[in-house]
């Protein structure tokens, strides 16, 4: 129906899929660059936003690979995803050191799948991807035990609590969608 006609126009066109995922990137900023100055309602409205426009991208998956294999490594991630929240929640290791290192890998697996877009090197493929994979489950036990921390000292006002939860549930949403899509590559059977 409609939803196979827009998605249609979406994938044929690389230049409106682009856009919407500069879009995304877009607002993954302002969001979290502006967010002292935005009430916590906007800010959840520009999440909700986020999410969507981010439903609309990655479900390119279904053209890709069988919905067995999608619905199989969604579960992976998910349990992968809640162990690895509870290790950062409940570990008494300081992490705080852990997110200039882990930005920097991030800008730099950035930067490697950019490059492997023109190289088209498999060998190049599967590093960046397992490279991925244990990126994001970092990031996951970081910003887990950010937020706990953050969540402990917080003695802001209501609406900062409120604005504090939305860039929290960012960057936990953003680490699984990017951990499903790299473990993607390895569990997902193609269509």
């Amino acid at each position: 129906g409609h939803y196979e006609y827009l998605l249609s126009i979406i994938y044929s066109s690389s230049f409106i899929f682009y856009g919407l995922i500069l879009a995304e990137l877009g607002l993954v900023f302002y969001i979290s660059s502006r967010i002292d100055g935005l009430s916590a309602e906007m800010a959840a409205l520009l999440f909700v936003v986020y999410s969507a426009l981010n439903g609309v991208t990655i479900s390119y998956i279904f053209q890709i690979y069988t919905e067995g294999s999608i619905t199989s490594t969604f579960l992976i991630t998910a349990g992968t995803f809640a162990i690895v929240s509870a290790i950062g929640y409940f570990t008494k290791i300081d992490l705080s050191k852990w997110g200039s290192y882990l930005i920097m890998a991030l800008i730099g697996l950035i930067i490697a799948s950019v490059v492997n877009i023109f190289l088209q090197n498999e060998t190049f493929y599967w590093i960046t991807t397992y490279a991925g994979v244990l990126l994001f489950v970092g990031l996951t036990i970081y910003d887990t035990q950010r937020i706990k921390n953050s969540a402990q000292h917080n003695l802001g006002s209501e609406e900062q609590t409120q604005k504090s939860a939305i860039l929290g549930a960012l960057s936990l949403y953003l680490n699984f969608i990017n951990l499903f899509l790299y473990l993607l590559r390895i569990f997902g059977s193609r269509d």
